[in-house]
């Protein structure tokens, strides 16, 4: 049996972070991953062919870019490995007639484009990313801070002294907005309606579902403003400079190496039980960076003690699914758009506010949707390195899925689990792109497969293929995230604290929750 100050369960980017910064204050941490690998869902590995690295979830790390815990150790980050691609063609949309609309870092480009559906439209962008810095401060504020009453109503005084009454209540309709609402207040084109909706559908936000504004804001003005950046080589630069990082620091990661039970004593987390049987004593914190439903289901037996909390945790509602398809190819996809789509990191294909809204609704009703949502991410475009010399991986998104097949929306797959229709639904999503890509298949070298089953046996909090770990619908989000009562990472059991993406600020690879609760723990 080994003591330490905190014991982590689990090695997402969360827990790395608030082990870290532990270390770093003094702590003696231990990281226990079931996995052979750290990094939960930011991970890169050669699935198709040897030398073609794929990010198996996140490829996006301009949160952890952007990020508070980035901002006070990007000298030591940079130093233990962490390397940026940066962005500047970032995202773009392409619709079925054959026009496109892109967002980068040149605003006299973007504007450009969307001046070609609307006038009118490019108008408003420039309007808004004008603006967008004293929003920007006051959002950012906020989802960086804790749920605490304290830091709401710093953020709520700032928000009403630089804006007054009215601009603060502008701030608060944008966070509880719909992305139809916001968007058709904004704009008059449908194309640029549907190219900054598809950042709520990232995000487990339909059109028509409330709270979900402030992400295609968010996203877009972001991007505009600042671009984006991927990982060189992979989106697990990331990862292996935290494990190198909380390494130098002293503290220690155990891979390979299932958690049983947390151990409690006195109402208190006092370690952990690992499935071979051996114990490690923890003296101050237990952190379980799981999905609420394992928490109680299977690391507490007797729960919490708190019949309401234990409730809490089994009802905690899940995005739908997704599945991922990881592509080896020769060349980039030949856009029937044009060739300049090829150098966009994201081509998002969701034609419509409706197509979308569609596509959740057959999901969430347990329909294979007729026409998904897709994210095609092009990694190499931006970073050649991840593939062998000419060649190009593409990261295919599908949005959004059923964990359990109902039924079909086309009418073509009989209903059955996922392991017999994978292959087929693949099929699908390929013929998709093929309308917008022609030639495409001829271009595949490898490919592998994703279902939103295969997806939760890779990592167990991708519960049903959901690659955010929770809904981030209102009633579950802010004050709510996981629950009400348990937003600053706490839990009924003395010294037991939860982090990732099921807690507050959610999703993304900002490790808010980690650092966040780090600070709180150490006490800075």
């Amino acid at each position: 049996m080994s003591e330490f100050d905190a014991i982590f369960v689990g090695a997402g980017h969360n827990s790395l972070a608030c082990a870290t910064h532990l270390a770093l204050k003094g702590w003696k941490v231990g990281v226990f991953e079931k996995n052979a690998q750290a990094g939960g869902a930011v991970q890169t590995r050669e699935f198709t062919l040897p030398g073609f690295r794929h990010d198996f979830g996140a490829m996006n790390l301009s949160l952890f870019a952007g990020s508070a815990f980035h901002q006070k150790y990007a000298n030591e980050l940079k130093t233990h490995g962490l390397d940026f691609a940066p962005v500047a063609d970032c995202f773009a949309s392409t619709f079925p007639d054959g026009r496109w609309l892109g967002v980068s870092t040149d605003l006299d480009r973007t504007a450009s484009r969307i001046a070609a559906f609307s006038s009118a439209d490019a108008d408003t962008w420039r309007r808004l990313v004008a603006a967008f810095p004293g929003e920007a401060e006051h959002l950012f504020s906020l989802l960086g801070s804790p749920m605490s009453a304290r830091a709401l109503a710093s953020t709520g005084w700032k928000l009403w002294r630089k804006k007054g009454t009215a601009g603060a209540l502008d701030t608060a309709r944008l966070l509880l907005a719909s992305p139809r609402a916001w968007l058709e207040e904004n704009f008059q084109s449908p194309q640029v309606r549907a190219t900054l909706a598809t950042w709520g559908m990232h995000l487990d936000f339909a059109p028509d579902i409330a709270g979900g504004a402030v992400f295609p804001y968010l996203e877009s003005m972001a991007n505009q403003s600042f671009g984006m950046v991927l990982g060189r080589g992979g989106a697990d630069t990331m990862i292996r400079a935290l494990e190198n990082m909380l390494k130098a620091a002293g503290g220690r990661l155990f891979t390979g190496v299932e958690v049983a039970e947390i151990l409690t004593s006195g109402g208190g987390a006092t370690g952990i039980r690992l499935a071979s049987g051996e114990t490690h004593e923890a003296t101050k914190a237990v952190v379980a960076g799981v999905a609420p439903g394992a928490l109680v289901g299977k690391l507490l037996p007797a729960g919490s003690g708190d019949a309401a909390f234990d409730a809490s945790m089994r009802k905690f509602r899940h995005a739908p699914g997704t599945m991922m398809i990881h592509l080896a190819l020769n060349s980039l996809p030949d856009w029937r758009a044009g060739e300049e789509l090829q150098r966009f990191a994201y081509v998002h294909l969701a034609p419509s506010l409706e197509a979308m809204a569609k596509v959740y609704q057959q999901a969430t009703a347990g329909l294979l949707p007729s026409e998904p949502v897709l994210v095609v991410g092009q990694p190499t475009a931006v970073d050649p390195s991840r593939a062998p010399e000419g060649k190009q991986v593409l990261w295919v998104q599908v949005r959004m899925l059923p964990a359990e097949i109902a039924g079909d929306a086309a009418g073509e797959i009989a209903p059955n689990h996922w392991d017999a229709v994978r292959e087929r639904y693949a099929g699908r999503v390929l013929d998709l792109i093929e309308t917008y890509a022609p030639g495409l298949r001829k271009k595949i070298l490898g490919r592998a497969v994703f279902s939103p089953v295969d997806l939760e046996r890779e990592n167990p909090n991708l519960v049903g293929g959901d690659q955010i770990c929770g809904s981030h619908h209102l009633a579950q989000n802010f004050l709510f995230r996981p629950a009400r009562g348990f937003a600053r990472w706490n839990t009924p059991v003395k010294n037991l604290h939860l982090t990732g993406a099921a807690t507050w600020p959610g999703a993304g690879t900002g490790a808010g929750s980690g650092f966040l609760l780090a600070r709180q723990l150490a006490g800075a």
